[in-house]
């Protein structure tokens, strides 16, 4: 059985402040489009933990010091042909340092037999 991956899952997670500046530039460069729909996403509110080195300047917290943070994941589907313009913007617009990005490549259910 062939696969042809044409569209993926993106999902980033994001302190709950900035998660409406960060869906709203990826909407801008043509996320979120499934069939006649346009700015699909979703977002699950999440607490994610990180402890900045020394060497880190970090949105939030101090360095060498652990930190909890309330955030989103968001997820958004995009076109393959899309990916790195997605991910250039996302990393422009992201406020962290390293955002964690998750790329999922998605199968087509009329790949199945």
């Amino acid at each position: 059985m062939n696969f042809n991956i044409n569209r993926v899952k993106i999902s980033v997670t994001i302190p709950v402040n900035s998660v409406s500046s960060v869906r709203d530039a990826l909407f801008d460069v043509g996320v979120g489009i499934i069939g006649n729909y346009t700015n699909c996403s979703l977002s699950t509110k999440c607490i994610g933990n990180f402890k900045p080195n020394d060497k880190a300047h970090p949105f939030i917290g101090e360095k060498n010091k652990m930190q909890f943070v309330e955030e989103e994941r968001l997820e958004v589907f995009c076109d393959v042909k899309d990916v790195k313009n997605v991910i250039s913007r996302l990393r422009e617009i992201h406020p962290y340092e390293e955002p964690v990005i998750d790329i999922i490549p998605l199968l087509d259910e009329k790949d199945f037999n």
